[in-house]
Formats: structure tokens, C-alpha cells, sequence
């Protein structure tokens, strides 16, 4: 293997997620699942972010690599692609094949012999706990792994940006009240915190904060008006009746979600309604992901008081709630939500920044308060 690193964040954080991906693969064998990938030791960990952090910083043509590097033999992989001969894990090879595998769901293959990293090819298929890492940007690395399930977005385990370095804190999932969006995205490694609903939640979230520009997505109870109160009328998109496309999908059998056309009809139209928020104004949706209106303008209802604090947290290690202005925490996308959810205590609203930050709002009965819990971490 490779001398010591020279990015010093690799070696801070190496031995933490070597605990983190032996811990989860000891749970997983004691609830019987057999199909695991091997398990990444610290020293292993610390060169290949190492090695990745420097490619980051380089670029081929001009443009930065953006790659996936997944942590396993070929054997395990599917149906790899391979390379004829193997190529050393180096910042200047990442550079070199960034351009090709940049495209989504394609991983760079990293396997070890005599503790020497090399890369054998790329894959499409990687197993459940596969320490992988993402270079979504220069300085930018996030660790993660695929869930049991195999379906869904990836569990974040690791951020670090520069010499920051953010680790999940997965104890966040059990404060009370804890939204259940947000303890799916902590409990990706437990098949049983899953379930179709929140999936939907966390990919609409997701596919939000890709578009860049920013938003805000309302979910309202189907059965309710109150929340009308809330919002400017008339509204100009208002939509009638509801779109029901992707409720229509979530009503489908169960047997019929595993299939690939399920699912792509499925990221279709999320990205259809997440797309949507790029409009000025919010997406309102009911909690049974019926389309109800996009580009509403959020009000404060005749008499109601004014949102003047709320919690804040962000489930990293090392974090603890503070109490803030809503006016501190973001801009106005973040003070109207905040104060939509102080008004409508049964929705919740989801913000995205065009600087990536992502917030879930959401009333915290025993706080007595809004709720803020800041997810970009979770969602990269």
C-alpha cells in the first residue's frame, strides 16, 4: 500500500467508518443476510480518499472528474467490466478515466493485492455495504454505502469537504418526534425503517436539491383544508384535478414495484413534480403524493402569530440543537416554511438551497416549536 496520506481528513476519519462498516456487516450476518461485500480496513480507507481527494483537485480538459469508487473484487460485481489489465489506484489515473464513468450508477472497481489498491474495471452491481465513495466535486467526498434493500438512494456514512469532515450521527433517528423522512435517511442500513412511502419522500428530495435552483415542497393531509389558510389565492398553477401519476404508481400492487419498468416510471415522475419546484412559489403535494398546485405563494393567516423561533439541528457526530430566528437559518423560501409549518402542524415542508443546503420543517409537538433539521449530509 501506499506511504502515508497528505490529506490529512483521510486518516482522521478512516478508522471511524471501518467501525461503522463492521458494526452494520456484523448485524446484517446476524439477521441472516449472506450477500455482503468484504469489509474496508482503515488503512485501505485512508488511501483510496486519500488518492480520491487529490484526483479532485485535478482536471482533465478543463473539467473536474466526477467518479464513484466501489471497494470490491470483480467476482463479486456482477457483471463487471474488465479492464485487460489492471491500473493503479493514482490520482492522475482517477483524472484520466473521470470523463467516462461520470455518468450515474457507475463505479470505478478498487480491489487490493499484497496491500497494493488497483483498479480492475467498472460496475454497475455492488453489494449491500459496499464502502463506496463519491467525488461529486473538487474537495467534495462522500461515503457511503447501498442499503439492504438495493433499492433507493445510498446511506451517507461520511462527508468531507476540505478539512471538514461530517460524520453521520445515526443516533439522530431517535429524538422524539424525529420525522419519519429523516429517520429513513438514518436508517438506510435497517431494511425494517423502510417503507415505500418515505422512499418516495426521500428521492423527491433528492431529485430537488439536483436541479440546482432551489425550491420548496409542501405535504399536506389528503383529507384537509386548513392548509389553504397558508397560501395566496387564487393560485396560478393550481391544479384540477389532482395529478395523481404518482399516486396512481404507489397504488400498484407490491409484486409490481420490484420490476425495472415500475421503477422507472417511478423516478419519472418524481423528477416530474421535483421539477416543479424550480418554480417560484412551492409544490404542494397531499400525503398521498397527489399534485395539488406549484408556484403558491405562502401567507400567514388573518390573526395567526408570527414564527419568531424555531429548533435547529443536523444529524452529524459532534452536533447539538440550537434555537434560532428562521430568518437565520436561510432566506425567505426557509422563513415562509417555517412559518407554514408553525401554522399547519400536520404537513411538512422540504427546502432546498441553490447552495445545496436542504431543510425539513416540521412542527415538534413535545418542543412545542418548529423543527428544522438541516439534511444536505444526508442527501449528497
Amino acid at each position: 500500500m501506499r506511504g502515508r496520506s497528505t490529506y490529512k481528513a483521510a486518516k482522521a476519519v478512516a478508522k471511524a467508518v471501518e467501525m461503522h462498516f463492521a458494526q452494520h456487516r456484523e448485524a446484517a450476518l446476524l439477521q441472516g443476510d449472506e450477500i455482503l461485500a468484504p469489509l474496508p480496513r482503515a488503512g485501505m480507507i485512508e488511501s483510496v480518499i486519500d488518492t480520491a481527494f487529490w484526483a479532485s483537485l485535478r482536471r482533465e480538459e478543463g473539467i473536474s472528474p466526477k467518479i464513484s469508487l466501489a471497494f470490491l473484487p470483480p467476482e463479486l460485481a456482477g457483471q463487471p467490466l474488465l479492464f485487460e489489465k489492471r491500473l493503479p489506484l493514482t490520482s492522475g489515473m482517477l483524472t484520466k478515466l473521470g470523463p467516462g464513468v461520470e455518468r450515474a450508477g457507475i463505479h470505478l472497481g478498487v480491489w487490493y493485492e499484497k496491500n497494493e489498491l488497483f483498479v480492475w474495471g467498472t460496475t454497475l452491481e455492488i453489494q449491500s455495504y459496499c464502502f463506496v465513495l463519491d467525488v461529486p466535486e473538487p474537495g467534495l467526498l462522500v461515503i457511503k454505502h447501498r442499503r439492504a434493500d438495493r433499492f433507493g438512494k445510498f446511506a451517507n456514512v461520511a462527508v468531507l469537504k476540505g478539512d471538514q469532515i461530517k460524520i453521520v450521527d445515526e443516533q439522530s433517528s431517535s429524538l422524539p418526534q424525529c420525522p419519519t423522512l429523516l429517520t429513513s435517511l438514518l436508517g438506510f442500513t435497517d431494511p425494517a425503517s423502510w417503507n415505500e412511502s418515505v422512499n418516495v419522500l426521500v428521492q423527491l428530495a433528492v431529485s430537488m436539491r439536483a436541479h440546482g435552483r432551489g425550491g420548496t415542497l409542501l405535504v399536506v393531509p389528503k383529507n384537509g383544508e386548513s392548509w389553504r389558510e397558508s397560501i395566496v389565492r387564487p393560485m396560478q398553477y393550481a391544479i384540477s384535478p389532482a395529478f395523481s401519476g404518482l399516486a396512481n404508481l404507489m397504488r400498484q400492487d407490491e409484486g409490481e414495484r420490484n420490476r425495472s419498468l415500475w421503477q422507472r416510471s417511478l423516478r419519472r415522475e418524481i423528477d416530474n413534480i421535483a421539477g416543479l419546484t424550480a418554480v417560484d412559489g412551492a409544490v404542494i403535494i397531499s400525503d398521498q403524493f397527489e399534485l395539488l398546485a406549484f408556484g403558491a405563494k405562502i401567507t400567514r393567516p388573518a390573526g395567526a402569530m408570527l414564527v419568531e423561533q424555531m429548533v435547529a439541528t443536523e444529524p452529524v457526530v459532534g452536533n447539538s440543537a440550537v434555537v434560532v430566528n428562521p430568518g437565520q437559518h436561510g432566506g425567505t423560501r426557509h422563513l415562509s416554511a417555517a412559518q407554514f409549518v408553525h401554522d399547519q402542524r400536520d404537513a411538512l415542508a422540504l427546502v432546498a438551497s441553490q447552495d445545496g443546503r436542504f431543510t425539513i420543517f416540521a412542527w415538534s409537538p413535545c418542543e412545542n416549536t418548529v423543527h428544522a433539521h438541516r439534511i444536505d449530509t444526508l442527501l449528497l
